[in-house]
């Protein structure tokens, strides 16, 4: 509590210091979406690529990848420059999106005319190009790749094309297609359906085996699988847009795992079982390149598997289990690091309450835990195995914060890396001999560090961000205090407020609250870092004589699985109770205006806004869902079953606690807002809604935004978005 008393007085004093002779501007929704947009925008330091041969890292900057002294940022050689190389025998440049170094950092495999798909989908045009030879070439000419990669070895580079994988010889310029069966709503190879791209955060399904022999992938069969049909709208009749998606209950693709010899072609199928309604949602070379690593989970997502695969005759072998009586939260990051003694592995697993690593022999065996304690690991950045280090980022401090932390291999020597309040990430190099630090609080953008791992201090400053506090030095910012409230049932919540400049706390004065909420299992709204979202709308809503207010209830995330858990086959039903009860809390204070405290959210915020304005009618006077689930049922398979089973075993979790039984309870002013293009959460839940609330007579404001997705966003939109609301915000509350 002291420290962010002290951070609070601190940041309202570096926020609002007047500059000499200037008076202060007001923030603009021009100055967010519209005209002046990029004012608030952070600077950062990304596409960094470390060198293997030492001192040295890449980046990519305006169609030039330049090769850099690590320790003074200097740069040594221009390894590529779009306006300065032509495609040889066409004699065009092309322009750069991305570029991947070979093993030997002698090749680039540039990445050119990306076209998305989905949210981490997307195709494009690769060429390679050979720094000795000087010489650039199309990877392919049959067409648009995607999830181009070159071999360890670099020699050869994969990718996926019409649903169907494809490898390059680098040295013949042979092309050999593995599959032929792909096809697009019915097979595919090497690439993630809709469904686990979503929620398994994965796109590309195929690694190289580390001897570059070999080539596995996870084959997706979705002939089974229902259509979702999405119109898109512009032309003389609107243009039908159908792809494969599992609603809560229906048909998965049928999954299977299938291993390549690149030189013969000769394929088998890994013996995952005979459970075909299961997911296998990573697929990982161990350090052996004739053993494949698989995960797999049943459909409730209770029992995780860890497999070993004979990449030679398709065997498999189960080395781990991983049960849970609610769902094992494995997020399939990459906490699963083989450990290059061969013998060894790295896991984490929440079985003591909260995440930890655990350390296995290659059998499954469990030689010990290297962290323990109640608090969570979030992410590990880094094993340097020379010196036994795991270098890991954690909740210890608080849930609203992410340190940087050191530990051996036998989990002993400890040691916080990190003091200042906030949150960290590091980004190593290969040796382990320097690191990136970024640094963010709720009270200042990102600072992004040079540092040596065996040194204290830093080493130089990439990015400061220097430019964006001058700037934010010129507008009167209101920060945000972190708060305390309680669940309905007296749990203690955290949650952040923001308040008007020039603010009475006496009581003279009674000012409106609007609520942010999010509230999905897992998810923090409240977090010590640094907002690039919504905060500078909210500073527009400030300036009005709103505060704001958000609060992470029951099932949010970073406190533990207890807590996280406790939603599970009721969702919605304790996240509505504890955000009435922060409301509730809130109109106790003195200074709030107890008739007008509104809410808003957005995907399952708007959900939860729909709730609350339903079931908390007596509580909040209006509320905004922008892109709301309204009924479980239409959401997808993996998402939503981890959380309420299948809705022919948990019938009443997916109907007690929709927006749509509950339309007839509506009472104060509701904007639903909603994408027609939205592939993730469809046009169809607003469209549900709707006809509920129309046949309970209850009038309500909608607006559509035509072929629009999920992020709602492209060219105008965000603007005209943000002052719908803030006009509704304005009008009803």
């Amino acid at each position: 509590m002291t420290t962010y008393r002290f951070l609070i007085r601190f940041s309202f004093f570096l926020f609002t210091l007047p500059v000499i002779g200037q008076t202060q501007k007001s923030v603009s929704l021009d100055d967010i979406w519209g005209r002046n947009q990029g004012v608030f925008s952070q600077r950062t330091v990304e596409a960094v690529n470390w060198m293997k041969t030492g001192g040295f890292y890449t980046t990519l900057d305006g169609g030039r990848i330049v090769k850099f002294t690590i320790t003074t940022g200097a740069p040594v050689e221009t390894l590529f420059d779009a306006k300065q190389t032509m495609v040889s025998g066409v004699g065009k440049p092309i322009s750069v999106d991305g570029y991947q170094l070979s093993a030997d950092e002698r090749k680039l495999l540039i990445t050119t005319q990306e076209k998305p798909i989905y949210r981490r989908s997307s195709m494009a045009e690769f060429y390679v190009y050979d720094l000795n030879t000087k010489q650039l070439v199309p990877l392919s000419k049959g067409g648009k790749q995607q999830y181009a990669i070159f071999s360890p070895d670099g020699k050869r580079v994969a990718f996926m094309r019409d649903n169907n994988l494809f490898v390059v010889d680098l040295g013949t310029k042979k092309e050999t297609k593995l599959t032929t069966d792909g096809k697009r709503n019915a097979i595919i190879n090497g690439g993630a359906d809709w469904v686990y791209e979503e929620e398994f955060s994965m796109a590309r399904a195929f690694e190289w085996s580390p001897d570059s022999k070999h080539l596995a992938w996870i084959r997706f069969d979705e002939s089974h699988v229902p259509e979702y049909d999405m119109q898109l709208w512009g032309g003389l009749y609107p243009l039908e847009y159908r792809f494969k998606y599992p609603k809560a209950g229906e048909a998965n693709s049928l999954v299977s795992v299938w291993i390549a010899d690149v030189t013969s072609g000769k394929k088998v199928r890994a013996q995952t079982g005979l459970d075909t309604d299961s997911y296998l949602p990573r697929i990982q070379w161990t350090k052996n390149p004739n053993l494949l690593s698989v995960r797999q989970l049943n459909r409730l997502q209770n029992k995780l598997a860890l497999l070993h695969v004979n990449a030679t005759t398709g065997q498999a072998t189960t080395v781990l289990t991983e049960t849970s009586s609610t769902y094992v939260d494995q997020e399939f990051t990459d906490d699963l690091t083989y450990l290059s003694d061969g013998k060894s592995f790295i896991w984490s697993s929440e079985r003591s309450g909260y995440k930890h690593l655990y350390l296995y022999d290659l059998s499954g065996k469990l030689i010990r835990p290297i962290t323990s304690g109640n608090f969570e690991v979030a992410t590990v950045s880094g094993i340097d195995e020379k010196t036994g280090t795991i270098f890991f980022t954690s909740t210890e401090v608080s849930p609203l914060e992410r340190h940087l932390y050191s530990i051996n291999l036998d989990g002993q020597k400890k040691q916080q890396l990190t003091s200042q309040p906030g949150t960290y990430s590091a980004n190593f190099s290969p040796d382990f001999a320097y690191y990136l630090l970024y640094h963010t609080s709720a009270y200042s953008p990102v600072t992004i560090s040079l540092r040596e791992t065996k040194g204290t201090g830093a080493l130089r400053v990439l990015e400061s961000n220097d430019g964006l506090k001058t700037r934010l030095a010129n507008y009167t910012i209101a920060p945000k205090r972190f708060i305390k409230t309680n669940a309905a049932d007296g749990t203690p919540l955290n949650g952040w407020m923001i308040r008007p400049a020039n603010f009475d706390s006496t009581g003279a004065r009674k000012y409106p609250v609007l609520m942010f909420v999010y509230g999905g299992p897992g998810s923090q709204t409240v977090k010590n870092d640094w907002d690039s979202r919504d905060f500078f709308w909210y500073q527009t809503l400030a300036q009005k004589g709103y505060i704001i207010v958000s609060v992470d209830g029951r099932g949010t995330g970073a406190r533990g699985a207890a807590f996280r858990n406790a939603t599970y086959a009721q969702l919605g039903k304790l996240e509505t109770e504890d955000q009435i009860a922060a409301a509730r809390y809130l109109k106790t204070l003195p200074f709030v205006d107890p008739s007008r405290v509104g809410i808003w959210g957005w995907s399952f915020g708007g959900y939860m806004t729909a709730l609350c304005m339903t079931l908390g009618a007596d509580v909040f006077k209006a509320g905004i869902s922008v892109a709301p689930v309204t009924n479980w049922r239409f959401y997808d398979t993996i998402y939503t079953e981890r959380y309420l089973k299948r809705p022919q075993e948990n019938a009443s979790g997916y109907d007690n606690n929709s927006p749509v039984t509950h339309a007839a309870k509506l009472r104060g002013p509701y904007l639903l807002i909603h994408g027609t293009g939205d592939d993730n959460v469809h046009f169809q839940n607003s469209i549900a809604f709707e006809n509920a609330l129309i046949a309970a007579g209850k009038q309500f404001q909608s607006f559509c935004y035509p072929n629009r997705n999920h992020g709602i966003y492209g060219g105008n939109t965000r603007l005209h978005l943000y002052q719908m609301m803030t006009d509704f915000v304005e009008k009803n509350l």
